[in-house]
């Protein structure tokens, strides 16, 4: 370069080659085989480590983990026929989200995980209906004098992927299944 003329410099960001490196994304339906498979093998450890009724302290009277057995619907509500009734309303609501999940192929990641989470934590509860007759339910929570119902890996599936579902529905667009389009 010459007295008077400017130094070329290349900007020092122009060197850079910018790419988008994405992670692939794991099938939404692996967490529902996770959640199902931690569901059962939990399950399976506290049938045969405690006795029905049986009672641990894990962080003094906040947090225990207690062994009951529900063969009602949410909660341990039962009446008559409930058990029956519920559990093929439970198996066709599950093979809708099952559907649900496979239409909705193009719809936001978190709105799928949820529908996974969702499913895995319906399959979990459902296999124990059809090979038990009730569901095994350890986590205890209490609050001074407030105890809440005791649940499972499979019900925390259903609240956390129910949660992702709604929070994805507000957040990121909706993509309508297929064959909903030319309706």
């Amino acid at each position: 370069p010459t007295q008077g003329s400017k130094k070329f410099q290349i900007p020092r960001n122009a060197l850079r080659v910018r790419t988008k490196i994405s992670k692939p994304q794991l099938n939404p339906i692996i967490y529902s085989v996770l959640a199902v498979a931690v569901d059962q093998i939990t399950k399976a450890i506290t049938r045969s480590t405690m006795d029905l009724y049986d009672s641990i302290a894990i962080v003094g009277d906040f947090f225990r983990l207690t062994y009951v057995e529900n063969s009602g619907i949410a909660f341990g509500i039962n009446f008559q026929g409930g058990p029956i009734i519920f559990t093929i309303l439970a198996s066709v609501a599950t093979v809708a989200v099952a559907w649900y999940l496979w239409q909705s192929q193009r719809a936001h990641f978190i709105q799928r995980l949820g529908l996974s989470l969702i499913l895995g934590g319906a399959v979990g509860n459902l296999l124990d209906r059809y090979m038990f007759g009730r569901v095994v339910d350890f986590f205890h929570f209490s609050f001074g004098q407030y105890s809440f119902p005791v649940f499972n890996v499979a019900d925390s599936c259903v609240t956390i992927g129910m949660a992702l579902f709604i929070y994805a529905s507000y957040r990121y667009e909706v993509e309508v299944p297929k064959s909903y389009e030319n309706t």
